[in-house]
C-alpha cells in the first residue's frame, strides 16, 4: 500500500509533509502535491505533518476521495520531485477549510 495526497491540498500546497519524508515520493503540481506510490515507503511521517490533514493511508481513504489514488499516480509521474519546505500557496490560509474544491485542481506542474 502508499499513501495518498487528496483533496485538502488542493489551493494549499503545505509541505511539511515533504520536510519529514525520508525518500523523494512528493510531486509538485501549481495547486497541489502527489505522492509517487513506487517510491513511498509507508513509513507515515507525512501523515501527522500535513496542517489540512490531506494524506491518508490507502486502506484509509475516504471513499469520497478513492479518485486521488489515480490522481497520485497519473501526476507523481508527470510532475516534478519536491524534496524540500517551500512556501504554501498563496490562497493556503483562505483555501485550508473549504470543502469541494476538486474545481479547483489544476493538472499543471509547479512553476519554479
Amino acid at each position: 500500500m502508499t499513501h495518498v495526497v487528496t483533496e485538502p491540498c488542493i489551493k494549499c500546497k503545505f509541505t511539511d509533509c515533504v520536510a519529514v519524508c525520508p525518500v523523494d515520493c512528493f510531486h509538485e503540481g501549481a495547486t497541489m502535491l502527489a505522492i509517487d506510490p513506487e517510491e513511498c515507503i509507508d513509513c507515515g511521517a507525512c501523515i501527522d505533518e500535513c496542517p489540512v490533514s490531506a494524506i491518508y493511508p490507502e486502506e484509509d481513504l475516504p471513499e469520497k476521495w478513492q479518485h486521488f489514488i489515480a490522481l497520485n499516480v497519473e501526476y507523481a509521474a508527470l510532475w516534478p520531485v519536491i524534496n524540500e519546505t517551500q512556501d504554501p500557496l498563496p490562497t493556503a490560509e483562505e483555501y485550508k477549510d473549504v470543502e469541494d474544491k476538486f474545481g479547483e485542481f489544476d493538472p499543471a506542474p509547479a512553476e519554479r
